[in-house]
């Protein structure tokens, strides 16, 4: 499949509106995950895994931290997920993962900027398959994936890309795999999630739907209700 890895945090960081926005995500999900459970990360995973996440997209510790410290006040917020599909420009697929108080809004704000550049709404979720996305920064691969191997993990591609090695199990083994990653040291992460990848990408080469489609990942990265974007194209 040969799906390059790309840090959304350095595409982010380009504008205030997108350090928000991204700052925003990471609050709503470290809030989420400790009001589910225990408030402290050692015996959270969920919120373990949210942390190392988020800190993996250079989100401050003060953030993290007021996120933590909200949750455990006891404050009464509530978010809920949604998933949203469309088709974008030059036949690009989107897949859009919300969390938000207000799904009417994330729904309106996301199909206002999928039409706006020239897509609509969609099922697309045919031309995904939900992984777990493991991705952190070494340059051992081959070690990597004969130790992943040999404990047994459904692993369906080990690759390096820029001293970044990015690992793709199946879902149920996510857990697992994480488990077998510590054990070789590995604590930090640039991803840890489970996502859907395309099952085929596209390199987009007319430079009018280029643009469009640029702008229209630009324009979801700055809706504050937006928690994840998977396309098809080529980076």
């Amino acid at each position: 499949m040969g799906r390059h890895f790309e840090v959304r945090a350095k595409a982010m960081a380009e504008t205030a509106a997108k350090k928000s926005a991204i700052y925003m995500r990471a609050s709503k999900e470290i809030y989420m995950a400790a009001r589910s459970g225990d408030p402290n990360p050692d015996s959270n995973l969920a919120l373990r895994s949210a942390i190392e996440k988020w800190k993996g997209q250079s989100v401050p510790k003060d953030v993290i931290d007021r996120a933590i410290k909200k949750a455990s006040g006891g404050t009464a917020e509530n978010y809920v997920s949604g998933r949203y599909e469309a088709f974008g420009p030059g036949g690009s697929y989107f897949i859009i993962d919300t969390l938000s108080d207000n799904n009417n809004r994330a729904l309106t704000e996301v199909r206002t900027a999928i039409t706006k550049k020239g897509g609509h709404m969609g099922s697309v979720a045919y031309y995904f398959t939900e992984y777990g996305v493991l991705a952190f920064k070494s340059t051992n691969r081959d070690e990597v994936e004969e130790t992943l191997i040999l404990s047994d993990i459904d692993v369906k591609e080990v690759s390096l890309d820029d001293g970044i090695i990015e690992v793709l199990v199946e879902p149920s083994y996510f857990g697992r795999a994480k488990e077998v990653l510590s054990s070789m040291g590995v604590s930090e992460y640039e991803v840890a999630e489970i996502e859907p990848i395309a099952n085929d990408l596209i390199e987009i080469t007319d430079e009018e739907d280029k643009r469009k489609f640029n702008e229209l990942c630009d324009m979801l990265d700055e809706l504050q209700d937006v928690q994840g974007v998977h396309h098809n194209v080529k980076n």
